[in-house]
């Protein structure tokens, strides 16, 4: 089930979305801010990884059977 989100952007932001989805690089408006929030949700996912890492939680892989 798919919700609707009204938002308000200054007149800056709003000629950048609408260049993008003109010029084919999003198919809509909507494409556009879902591919944001995806990636907002994988730089949040690796930040937390890269403090899990530094506090010494991170794991040594030496081969790809590591990796299950």
């Amino acid at each position: 089930m798919r919700n609707i989100i009204n938002i308000s952007l200054p007149q800056e932001l709003t000629k950048i979305v609408k260049k993008e989805v003109r010029v084919g690089n999003y198919a809509s408006v909507s494409e556009f801010f879902r591919h944001l929030l995806r990636t907002h949700e994988l730089t949040r996912e690796l930040e937390k990884s890269r403090r899990e890492f530094e506090a010494g939680k991170g794991k040594i892989l030496r081969s790809l059977k590591d990796l299950r």
